[in-house]
């Protein structure tokens, strides 16, 4: 398992998470730490031994976990505000495209083996906030700072849907299944069917999320202002349940690590990290919260205030050297599924 996080002081942080001896004791291993950027870090994802991280200096930076190190970079001409990479049924150590959202309003498609631009498409007409892809790979999900939803065909390479929202959305994400996706609007959470983006249920959250992360069987875990860990019940709209001020400031990411998410079967299906504000990042089993205040099963102080966080269950295989190819050498393919 992988941990990933960025920072406002232009760091970005690696983690392995490893089991001890003991079934529930873990540590926090760090595999990289270093100024990777010239400014805020302001997304990351991880799909098996691939990490990458996009800032406001307009930069994507490309990293191998399996070797611990940073291996290129790819341009923007903006701010780069979201990341998702996608990866194939059955989940596999690396995956096959990346997509990144920027403060123009555009999202681009990049192949990532080798990491090489296909596609910029033009989809809002302010900055994307959030960006979600669909498991099937057949299209994606933003929102944006115009205060509208869009949805991208990325087997065609185009922009299907627009629409105007009520207010400006944060973070839309899909469930596990593709079958729901939710939207957050400041302390709302919308839980909408993908296939016609009707509303199932809306919950309330004390105060405003700002992360969110679908688990199995219908949980959404949320992190916001609020300092807590929320799981949601999105079939009946009500708390499932809470770990209370998980951490000492305002949590900034969440990332659910489990069989569901690519893990073996071997897996702990109850693993949650979290992320917050303060530079800590915490591993939770969250089967302890209805057992009072659970104590983190790990735990490391980054010292920084940090921004985001992704991760992946996935074990970072050896392989060989991840590679990129000059932008003149670009297959110019434009869409993500063949």
């Amino acid at each position: 398992m992988s941990l990933v996080a960025g920072s406002y002081e232009r760091f970005i942080w690696g983690y392995k998470l490893k089991s001890r001896k003991h079934p529930h004791s873990l540590t926090l291993t760090p595999l990289f730490s270093f100024p990777s950027h010239l400014s805020t870090i302001k997304a990351v994802a991880v799909a098996g031994s691939a990490a990458v991280s996009g800032g406001n200096d307009d930069t994507i930076k490309i990293y191998d976990l399996s070797s611990s190190s940073e291996i290129g970079s790819l341009h923007h001409s903006s701010s780069i505000t979201s990341l998702s990479f996608f990866s194939p049924p059955p989940l596999s150590s690396f995956p096959r495209n990346l997509l990144a959202a920027d403060a123009e309003g555009s999202l681009s498609i990049y192949d990532a083996d080798p990491f090489v631009h296909l596609k910029t498409l033009k989809v809002h007409k302010k900055a994307v906030n959030s960006l979600t892809v669909h498991p099937s790979g057949k299209l994606a999900l933003t929102v944006g700072h115009d205060d509208c939803l869009a949805m991208v065909n990325l087997v065609r390479g185009r922009r299907s849907f627009y629409c105007k929202l009520s207010k400006e959305a944060s973070v839309v994400q899909f469930d596990q299944t593709g079958e729901k996706f939710f939207m957050v609007v400041d302390e709302k959470i919308s839980v909408h069917e993908s296939e016609d983006a009707k509303i199932i249920v809306e919950l309330d959250n004390r105060k405003r999320v700002l992360c969110a992360a679908p688990g199995a069987s219908g949980i959404l875990f949320t992190g916001g202002e609020d300092r807590n860990i929320t799981a949601w019940d999105t079939a009946s709209g009500k708390v499932a349940y809470s770990i209370e001020d998980a951490h000492a400031a305002r949590v900034k990411g969440i990332v659910v690590l489990s069989k569901n998410n690519g893990g073996s079967e071997e897996e702990d299906p109850y693993i949650v990290a979290s992320a917050s504000s303060d530079g800590v990042i915490r591993v939770w089993d969250v089967r302890m919260a209805n057992k009072g205040k659970p104590t983190p099963l790990a735990e490391a102080n980054t010292k920084s205030r940090l921004t985001c966080l992704a991760g992946s269950s996935i074990k970072s295989l050896k392989r060989p050297r991840l590679e990129m190819l000059n932008p003149d050498e670009s297959r110019g393919a434009a869409a993500v599924v063949s």
